[in-house]
């Protein structure tokens, strides 16, 4: 049952499910389970893996995510070598031949979709909407569409449609916007001053009016909003930006919860996620002693959660 599930996306630790994260999974019924490089070494052992974990949740549907972008930002490297196809690659072919792009990037995603159906994997955690900047940190650079925000909309609205085509949810990245920063979240808050009008005018348009089911969170401070907390801890970037004036109608999913630009303990992180309004918790690295202390303190999913997940299901129909 969905209404059972806690608020919870998971990483695992290995090529295959061990006893111990089958018992624990069947007994805490996280909402959805998330693939990493550590977890793929062929397509047949892909599909296996994901067939068994499906059989665990007894769930053919299953939420199981990948992060695919292209470019360095790929888990599917040891079945196929996508790395020239980055977001920027593709945003360069768009500005010289409209059409040469179109029908590149539908080749691109119906290749991954393809792999994708396959094994069964039905949530790609992409496009990545932020704008770039000549100063923007390398995290970001070439996973980014373009410097201009009109096209990064309209590449990512293409994006979108042509995963769903392919029977692929999308997780839009990272809302409200991560073009502005510095510094690398993995390691670091990143802390971005600049006016909100600017942020208004170019990082927060790629999200708006997108039909993505998701959105993942950037773990960034928007100082001329929010002083003292992230996106991902900030009720007022939730609610008055994500949800008021982006409009964004779907689930909110944070990134990771371990990384560094979170200040906090770890069940801290998580209880103050939740609070300001993130929908699920992803928790990557696969640890699950960890996974155990972040399911004590995580609810089962909300109404608003289990209604958007019963349309996810539908889609997938």
């Amino acid at each position: 049952m969905i209404k059972d599930r806690k608020a919870l996306i998971f990483g695992i630790s290995s090529y295959k499910l061990k006893k111990s994260e089958k018992l624990f999974f069947k007994k805490v019924k996280p909402w959805g389970i998330i693939l990493f490089s550590r977890n793929i070494k062929s397509l047949g052992q892909l599909k296996r893996l994901v067939s068994e974990i499906k059989k665990v949740f007894n769930d053919v549907n299953f939420p199981i995510l990948i992060d695919v972008e292209g470019g360095r930002v790929t888990r599917l490297s040891k079945i196929l070598d996508l790395s020239t196809f980055t977001q920027d690659y593709f945003g360069k072919i768009y500005k010289k031949d409209k059409n040469f792009f179109l029908n590149n990037y539908k080749v691109f995603i119906d290749t991954v979709s393809n792999i994708l159906n396959y094994v069964g994997i039905n949530i790609n955690t992409v496009p990545v909407l932020d704008v770039r900047r000549k100063d923007s940190h390398n995290v970001i650079a070439d996973r980014s569409f373009s410097m201009n925000q009109n096209d990064v909309s309209l590449l990512g609205k293409i994006c979108i449609d042509l995963y769903k085509k392919n029977k692929i949810c999308t997780v839009i990245k990272h809302i409200p916007g991560h073009g502005l920063s510095k510094d690398d979240s993995h390691l670091k808050t990143p802390i971005v001053k600049n006016d909100k009008n600017e942020l208004i005018k170019k990082d927060f348009k790629p999200f708006m009016k997108t039909k993505s089911f998701f959105a993942m969170t950037a773990h960034i401070i928007y100082e001329k909003y929010d002083k003292k907390y992230t996106a991902t801890h900030s009720k007022i970037i939730i609610n008055k930006i994500i949800r008021k004036y982006i409009n964004f109608k779907g689930i909110i999913i944070s990134d990771d919860i371990c990384m560094k630009s979170l200040k906090f303990s770890l069940i801290e992180n998580v209880t103050r996620a939740l609070i300001a309004g993130c929908n699920l918790i992803l928790h990557c690295s696969g640890n699950l002693n960890e996974m155990k202390k972040v399911a004590k303190v995580v609810p089962k999913i909300d109404n608003f959660t289990q209604k958007k997940t019963s349309d996810f299901y539908k889609f997938l129909r």
